[in-house]
Formats: structure tokens, sequence, C-alpha cells
């Protein structure tokens, strides 16, 4: 029995091209993927401390500024200036790890009283968010804060990691203003702080 007048039968060529062309609509798709991710990756330089300790990424279009008795490492942003990125590396005892120096929740409490809002700073700080999370064999605990000053609030992100008797406090901050447009960048970079060696 044929097919009915009214629908003639699909040529086996069209049905090739149809099978051809769902493959090369699935590979235009995943191509289209690919370039989204590089463009992302795109905005973004690599750091890599000169003993080839660490590593991270920073924003394009941000520059390295050189202090004295602070962190580490600091980078602003050229234009919203404000907008921070730090690193600060603590002395720990030699033979403990991350957990010892408590949960995440802990640990970002600590920060908050004793490095973000310590008495008479001035500065009124929160933890919104701390989680844990494995990343090359390391424990990290990433947070999350606001930060009410007299004059503006900030919203921060920070990852935290111990090495070899030394805590890295990696951490990226801007005027709430502007949270909602480089969060997510600021997860990227923040995700991005690894140890080397």
């Amino acid at each position: 029995m044929g097919f009915p007048a009214t629908h003639p039968p699909v040529p086996p060529a069209v049905t090739g091209r149809s099978r051809w062309g769902g493959s090369l609509v699935a590979a235009l798709l995943l191509s289209l993927m690919v370039v989204g991710c590089s463009a992302a990756a795109a905005g973004l330089n690599s750091f890599q401390s000169p003993d080839g300790r660490y590593a991270f990424l920073y924003p394009t279009g941000w520059t390295r500024v050189q202090v004295s008795n602070g962190p580490q490492v600091v980078f602003h942003d050229l234009i919203n200036s404000d907008e921070t990125l730090s690193l600060v590396v603590s002395e720990v005892t030699p033979d403990r790890d991350l957990s010892q120096l408590g949960s995440a929740v802990e640990v970002g409490e600590t920060l908050r009283r004793s490095v973000i809002s310590p008495e008479g700073s001035g500065r009124d700080a929160e933890l919104v968010e701390a989680h844990e999370r494995e990343q090359g064999g390391r424990t990290y605990y990433d947070l999350e804060y606001t930060v009410h000053l007299a004059d503006r609030d900030r919203h921060e992100l920070a990852t935290v990691v111990v090495d070899r008797g030394r805590l890295y406090t990696f951490a990226a901050s801007t005027n709430e203003a502007r949270w909602n447009k480089v969060k997510d960048l600021f997860a990227v970079v923040i995700g991005s702080f690894t140890l080397q060696i």
C-alpha cells in the first residue's frame, strides 16, 4: 500500500539532507556555545605570583596597585576605582588545614569580625552566604558579604584556602549599586584562584 495521492513520498535525497541538516544545526549550536564561553573568558587576564605558588584571573581594564603594610596583591578597575581585588596572606599553624579553623560559616564570621568589620572600624558587615568546595585536592570556603559604611553600602565575594602554614584570602569588592552588574564576573574571578605548588 502506498502513500495517498495528496501526500507524495519524501525522496531519499531530501531525507538525507534533513539528517545532515540536523547534524549541522547541532554543530552550529555547539560552536556558538564554545564561542560564548570564549567571549566570557576573553574579558579576563591571568596573574601568577613570581614564585609560581598561586594564580588567578582578573578583569581586563584593571591595574595592579602597590600597597605597603596591606594585602600582598591589589588590583582595581581603572574606571570604577572603588572596585577592588585583593589577596591577603596570613600565617597559621603549619600543621592545620582549613577545616581545623572551623566550618565555612565559622571562618566567614571570624573574618567578618576581625578583618572586614572589626570593632571601631565604622563598618558593619553581614555574612550573606558561606559554602565549601573542593578544587585540585584542596578545600576552599567561598564567602559573600554585604558591608555597610557611613556613606555607602558595598558587596564582597571572597575565597579562603590554607596551604603550608598560610591562609590565603582572595576577595573582590564593589559598591552595592554595581553589584548586580558584576556579580557573575566576580564569581568567576574568585573561583579562579588556585594554588599551583
